[in-house]
């Protein structure tokens, strides 16, 4: 396939991947309005909106990409081919870091956005095989559940590990022209004139750093990184790399203090300063009941997980963001229509019914088992079922073992839904509806797993409570069963750990 062809099949994708994304958008916006309707007085009108780049210029929109695609191509396959290709002036939007402050990131128009992909996916093809198999982002050979399985592991096998953890500041901004050019014709990477090319017209509107937000940065930002991986590789050292997140580990002293300095010569020589306040440096990692002569902690955080000598849990963060999730679905159902007067909700529980329950433990259950059924996990666990599809949020999280951190996430779920409904009642009641010894506000937090089964909606099972617990048993059938890639989710390397 000729470079026209191929830009003009990787502009389409390009396009239909964010009309596809708009259309989600538009029909999760209908849906949720028109159970708003159904739930509240005088609800909101919907409103349609569209990223506000779209009106800067009509290549930043898929439906206008879509239809020019093939004149579109023409003209920068003939650029790219006279070394005259230049990207249009990209998009800059700010997003705010989970950790306060702010990050860049560069939004191309599609046509360039395209171009990126193919040349990253260029070359990536030819030059894999060239980076360290302790480097896991950026590739289609390794992802970040491989980086967390080799660190559990390892550092199992040791009484004591020394750890030293690292992070750059502003790692895509940061780095050097000079010291990523110099990779280019050495340590055995093939990148040809035409793909020299097109890198520096990314790069040319910048002094230094990589743009953050294409594709093509993804390669550069492995490339800059190889002499790093190569001399901790030489020097012994186990270490994995994700991007900018580095941690390194060794049951000898002196040779994680060897690493250190590994670290701040890389960080001079590619300009990319070493955050401090992000980076823990060196800690001792020690299994329960074993003494340790230096402050020492129990485990070390690594993108989504905790990762100690004896467990893989899901991060302290990562916790609170899911605890926060499941409340605001409760909070949004339950309390928020009758918080206020005059009193907005549509539907009060009768009868021993409340439909505003039915509809908070089905978005529970969704975001939590990505839209599978209590009774089809069951029959996967029992063998009558082959296989099942893992979407919900507890597949970001495929490897963790820490089966109290389950129990006792099983437990607040409990505790949450028992208080939220508890609440609701005394709301209900400022409403002059008593509905406190009414099904489900007389349940227990004891009985609530066993009344809620117990409780059919249209013959259904619909208030069925999820289980943390239950959907790591089936993660973990189906992790020997099929292996990390089959059951992680389609979106983890995409998601914000």
């Amino acid at each position: 396939m000729n470079l026209e062809k191929q830009i003009e099949k990787y502009i389409r994708e390009e396009a239909a991947k964010l009309i596809e994304r708009h259309h989600s958008y538009h029909n999760a916006l209908h849906n949720e309005h028109e159970r708003l309707k159904k739930r509240i007085k005088d609800a909101a009108p919907k409103i349609i909106r569209t990223p506000s780049y779209w009106k800067i210029d009509p290549k930043f929109n898929p439906f206008y990409v879509r239809r020019k695609a093939k004149s579109i191509a023409k003209s920068i396959s003939q650029k790219i081919k006279s070394q005259s290709y230049t990207p249009a002036d990209p998009y800059l939007k700010e997003i705010e870091k989970p950790g306060g402050g702010k990050r860049k990131l560069t939004i191309y128009q599609i046509p360039d956005a395209a171009v990126s992909q193919l040349f990253y996916t260029r070359l990536l093809a030819k030059n894999k095989h060239r980076f360290s198999s302790f480097s896991y982002a950026y590739r289609n050979d390794r992802n970040v559940h491989f980086a967390i399985q080799d660190i559990s592991v390892d550092i199992a096998q040791d009484a004591r590990t020394f750890i030293a953890e690292f992070d750059f500041s502003d790692f895509f901004g940061s780095i050097e022209h000079e010291s990523l050019f110099a990779q280019f014709d050495k340590n055995g990477f093939f990148i040809s004139a035409e793909e020299k090319s097109v890198i520096r017209a990314f790069l040319a509107s910048r002094q230094r750093g990589i743009p953050q937000g294409t594709s093509i940065s993804l390669f550069l930002a492995n490339l800059v990184c190889w002499s790093l991986d190569n001399k901790l590789e030489k020097s012994g050292l186990k270490f994995a790399r994700y991007a900018d997140d580095t941690v390194i580990w060794s049951p000898d002293y002196s040779s994680i203090c060897q690493a250190t300095e590994i670290i701040n010569m890389f960080s001079k020589e590619a300009g990319v300063a070493i955050n401090a306040k992000k980076s823990d440096g060196i800690s001792l990692l020690a299994k329960d009941g074993s003494r340790a002569e230096i402050a020492s902690k129990p485990d070390f955080n690594f993108l989504g997980y905790a990762i100690s000598p004896n467990q893989v849990s899901i991060k302290i963060k990562s916790v609170q963001r899911i605890k926060k999730q499941i409340s605001y679905l409760l909070y949004r159902n339950l309390i928020q229509p009758i918080e206020k007067r005059p009193l907005k909700a549509l539907v009060i529980p009768s009868n021993n019914r409340d439909p505003a329950l039915v509809s908070a433990m089905l978005q529970v259950r969704r975001y939590l088992y990505g839209g599978l059924l209590h009774k089809e996990i069951i029959e996967y666990l029992q063998g009558r079922r082959a296989s099942i599809q893992f979407k919900g949020v507890m597949s970001f999280y495929p490897l963790l073992n820490d089966e109290q951190q389950l129990r006792d996430l099983d437990g607040w779920l409990l505790s949450v839904i028992h208080r939220v409904l508890q609440k609701r009642a005394e709301l209900l009641l400022l409403h002059k509806f008593d509905v406190r010894l009414n099904f489900p506000f007389v349940v227990p937090r004891n009985r609530i797993v066993k009344m809620f089964r117990r409780k059919s909606i249209g013959g259904k099972p619909l208030l069925e409570v999820p289980s943390f617990t239950l959907i790591y048993k089936a993660l973990g059938k189906g992790l020997n069963e099929y292996g990390i890639e089959r059951i992680m989710n389609p979106k983890s390397l995409h998601y914000d750990y």
